[in-house]
């Protein structure tokens, strides 16, 4: 495919034309020529649109699609095709399927999947068999098959050796182990946030120190061992300090945040609404502000919808008894322009590929072309036709949005939004 995009802003800090509005010859996937008023030759295609801007493509490092197992919730083909229209180059799959991807053959399948597709699908493998905290799963075998990484999804390891081992073990083939940080002991039964909200909705609370606790564990073992960790979907104040902290020691160690933990606070569940239970739960507008202060300085590394399509089975229930998560790739960037400057956000949603070590191609001249194209114009409210999930449990219907994404260019093949 040939196409020539007019009169767009590049937003790419490596790039000489960072900043600039240029047009951009494609031919074949590389990017053939970058200048003002470039020729159009017959045989290529014209992109325009008002406002246009230019990046890296976008990688979110936490989605969740379901199959195998659980194609009711999202397919892996209609789940790379929203990543696309969100503006997503590139995904990093969670192994919370059925089976748990705890294997090589399971790796190989996902990625046979998603051969074809304008979307990469970088998978992750479990650290653990059948994510259960009992036993490393075959980790190397995984690495070989494509795994980026490992870890056991909305699931705290509880066995602090297991970590110790895993994270010495994985240095042989230099690789990133991912821990979510929730101490089921100390969160019991709790459902939402412990504080105000939860005493004056009578529901139990999950305080923060649930998450502090095996934040600063993992650290501590992280400093014991060496190696890399990527602790995701932080959602306190305190344990972006302790990350902040364990950074100035030196310490191997990478964060990230959802977008619902920097937009919303637990004030949203008055009305016991389920597609706000997510974990780790909405905080408090302190935790939020002290998460968007971890962007800015970065410590927090990157930013991720952590897309988790539920069935309304799982949703449309008790407050107690529905599942955890929310839909998120069709809104993270519209709902990240209304409250952070556009170059953070590049940033963010661009810097995955270097914490899980995947080559990523600048703005220039003669390189591949992998580039998210986005408008940050124009405000919107976010309605459910703007779902493009099988599933439709987002926690932002009605929320107010900045910006479109227009599409994206990536494996010879453009998406238009």
């Amino acid at each position: 495919m040939k196409i020539i995009i007019r009169d767009a802003k590049i937003i790419d800090p490596k790039s000489p034309f960072h900043n600039q509005v240029v047009d951009v010859k494609i031919n074949e996937g590389i990017l053939e020529k970058i200048g003002k008023n470039l020729d159009k030759d017959s045989d290529y295609k014209e992109i325009a649109h008002p406002y246009l801007h230019l990046s890296q493509g976008w990688m979110d490092s936490s989605v969740s699609l379901g199959e195998p197992g659980y194609e009711d919730r999202e397919t892996i083909k209609n789940g790379l095709h929203v990543a696309a229209k969100s503006g997503f180059t590139a995904i990093a799959l969670q192994p919370n399927s059925f089976p748990i991807l705890d294997n090589q053959s399971q790796i190989q399948f996902v990625k046979q999947k998603a051969a074809t597709t304008a979307t990469d699908l970088f998978p992750i493998g479990a650290l653990t068999k059948n994510s259960d905290g009992s036993d490393l799963a075959e980790l190397f075998d995984m690495k070989n098959a494509g795994a980026i990484a490992f870890g056991d999804y909305g699931k705290s390891l509880s066995n602090a050796n297991l970590l110790k081992i895993g994270l010495q073990y994985v240095q042989d083939f230099n690789g990133l182990v991912i821990t979510f940080c929730q101490d089921e002991k100390i969160k019991g039964s709790g459902v939402i946030n412990e504080g105000v909200v939860s005493t004056r909705l009578g529901l139990k609370g999950i305080p923060n120190l649930a998450e502090e606790v095996i934040v600063a564990r993992n650290l501590f073992l992280l400093e014991y061992t060496g190696g890399k960790l990527h602790i995701p979907t932080i959602s306190t104040s305190k344990s972006v300090e302790l990350i902040r902290e364990a950074k100035a020691k030196g310490l191997q160690v990478t964060c990230s945040v959802a977008v619902h933990n920097l937009v919303l606070t637990d004030e949203k569940l008055d009305g016991f609404d389920t597609r706000y239970k997510v974990a780790p739960p909405l905080r408090t507008d302190t935790d939020r502000v002290a998460l968007l202060e971890g962007v800015k300085d970065n410590t927090i590394d990157l930013i991720t919808s952590d897309h988790n399509p539920m069935d309304i089975e799982h949703k449309n229930m008790e407050f107690d008894r529905a599942k955890n998560g929310t839909v998120g790739l069709e809104s993270t960037f519209g709902a990240l322009l209304t409250l952070l400057p556009l170059e953070i956000i590049i940033s963010k949603l661009t810097n995955a590929k270097s914490v899980f070590n995947i080559e990523n191609s600048e703005i220039s001249e003669g390189k591949q072309a992998n580039l998210t194209l986005f408008t940050p114009e124009n405000e919107w409210i976010f309605a459910k036709e703007n779902i493009l999930s099988k599933s439709k449990n987002s926690a932002f219907l009605g929320a107010k949005m900045k910006g479109k994404v227009v599409g994206i260019y990536n494996n010879k093949t453009l998406i238009l939004s």
